[in-house]
């Protein structure tokens, strides 16, 4: 895989520059909530200006039909991403079509542009091949080289990841390098011990890594909506909280063999619970109570570890020498709900491990959450990519920029 150190070794001064970037941001409407992915791909970005190229900077962002969609347009992360860099970013409003032709026909040597939300083109997530191909062929239009940094997207088998860098000289950006990098020291000679804490939502979503990290990790710990399909695996009541039921013989399964594998799994022992899920948007004080994670009401919903359970985390943190972490442990956007996920964010500070903070929702909480981003190992701009990666599974983005 070619570096972009080798690339700008090369020369790039006066040749286009297609970098695939991340800049799948949050929004409130079209205010920045949470702006990380756009510094993380920053560098590349500084570094092709500065030597030379015209950069042509495209992304997705949100899950458009296929179809341009105001809500979803990419202007507002061209005008930051032009704030961070210092220099004015032109901005086409189409992928590539007459705006797009012209504003990177209008580039000169050093400056930056970017093309508008590529999921407004079917072209970029159709299973289709030949659709899909179409679409890169007119995107290879528009560049000489391509530089893939897009490490939130690499798990995706879309025309700007995968099929784009069989068209055009390839390269991986800085922070895809770093990504790697950094997912090989939790997958290739661990330090130990080694703990995992995975949170979120839904189960589901995590099956993958549980069961290739069960034969890596010393401990996992596991909060989050998630939590509530292990508590009834025990057989316990968890009320209205979340509940995949379909889940459950997997979980059971799982338990099971960690406990084969001498592997500590370690679940919730006391939640706050309420009658009520709570507006994020008002953030209005809710009435919440805390029970025994073997005792929460028919009538309630768990919405975040209790402080015993907190304890008991902080505790299988402090030792450990490598920390995966993915998934909040509770509604953190709802104050009364974000302790658990703070105490999990603050034992990691507090440790000496190398600690990875999995992109996605844990990322946004970190800096929500007012936590000093250096204090961690690493922050990941990629949940779905680093969960895949870290199962084992081969992602297309990254194929695609091998040799």
């Amino acid at each position: 895989m070619k570096t972009i150190d080798e690339l700008l070794a090369e020369g790039v001064a006066g040749k286009r520059v297609f970098v695939r970037a991340d800049l799948n941001v949050p929004l409130d409407g079209t205010t920045i909530t949470d702006d990380g992915r756009i510094r993380a791909v920053r560098p590349t970005i500084a570094a092709l200006a500065e030597a030379g190229a015209r950069v042509v900077v495209a992304s997705h962002l949100g899950r458009p039909k296929g179809t341009p969609d105001p809500a979803f347009s990419l202007a507002p992360a061209a005008a930051r991403l032009g704030e961070l860099l210092g220099t004015e970013v032109a901005f086409a409003t189409d992928t590539v079509g007459e705006s797009a032709r012209a504003t990177v026909a209008g580039l000169t040597d050093g400056q930056v542009a970017v093309i508008e939300n590529l999921r407004f083109n079917p072209g970029e997530t159709s299973k289709d091949d030949a659709e899909r191909g179409a679409f890169a062929d007119q995107l290879a239009e528009l560049a000489d080289v391509y530089v893939g940094d897009g490490f939130g997207a690499v798990h995706r088998k879309h025309a700007s990841v995968y099929d784009l860098p069989a068209r055009l000289p390839h390269a991986a950006g800085g922070l895809i390098a770093t990504e790697v990098g950094v997912l090989k020291k939790l997958t290739e000679d661990v330090a130990r011990p080694y703990a995992v804490v995975l949170g979120g939502a839904k189960v589901s979503d995590k099956l993958g890594v549980i069961d290739h990290l069960l034969e890596k990790a010393d401990r996992i710990l596991i909060g989050g909506g998630m939590a509530y399909t292990f508590l009834k695996a025990k057989g316990y009541e968890v009320g209205i909280s979340l509940l995949q039921e379909d889940q459950v013989p997997a979980v059971q399964g799982y338990l099971k063999r960690a406990e084969e594998l001498g592997v500590e799994f370690v679940l919730p022992v006391d939640v706050l619970v309420a009658g009520e899920f709570p507006d994020l948007k008002t953030k209005a004080p809710t009435h919440p109570t805390t029970v025994a994670a073997d005792a929460i009401p028919a009538d309630q919903e768990g919405l975040d570890i209790g402080p015993e359970t907190r304890k008991l985390y902080a505790d299988k943190l402090a030792d450990a020498a490598t920390v995966f972490w993915n998934g909040p442990m509770g509604v953190f956007e709802h104050p009364d709900y974000a302790e658990g996920t703070k105490a999990v964010a603050q034992a990691l500070v507090d440790s000496e491990a190398f600690s990875v903070v999995g992109g996605g929702d844990s990322a946004a909480a970190v800096r929500i959450l007012g936590f000093d981003e250096n204090a961690f190992g690493h922050i990941s701009t990629g949940g779905g990519a680093s969960l895949e990666y870290l199962e084992g599974k081969t992602l297309p983005g990254l194929a695609a920029l091998e040799d």
